[in-house]
C-alpha cells in the first residue's frame, strides 16, 4: 500500500497564526501549509503510511499545537491530476 495522503484544513486562533504555521513546519506528516483566505486559516496536505498514522498525526501532533482550534480532515482517494508550479518553499 503507498502513503496515504488527506487535505487538512485547519482553523487557528487569530492572535496565534505565525506560532502555528511554525509548529506546523516541524511536523514531518505535514507535506504542504498554505495560508489561505476563505473557510479556513491554514490548509495542508498531510502524508501517512497508514490511516493509523494519519490519525495519529491529526490528534498527538496538529492538534497539539498550541492554536489551533480544529480541523477538517478529507482523506485523498485518487489524485487526477497535479501540477506544481509554484517553486515556493520557504522555511519559518
Amino acid at each position: 500500500m503507498g502513503r496515504v495522503l488527506a487535505s487538512v484544513g485547519i482553523f487557528v486562533e487569530k492572535s496565534k497564526k505565525e506560532g502555528v504555521l511554525a509548529g506546523l513546519y516541524q511536523i514531518e506528516n505535514v507535506e504542504e501549509i498554505y495560508e489561505v483566505a476563505g473557510e479556513f486559516d491554514i490548509f495542508s496536505i498531510v502524508s501517512a503510511s497508514s490511516l493509523e498514522e494519519l490519525r495519529e498525526t491529526l490528534q498527538k501532533k496538529i492538534m497539539k499545537v498550541k492554536g489551533v482550534q480544529t480541523v477538517v480532515t478529507n482523506v485523498i482517494l485518487q489524485p487526477h491530476k497535479l501540477v506544481r508550479k509554484l517553486g515556493v518553499s520557504k522555511r519559518m
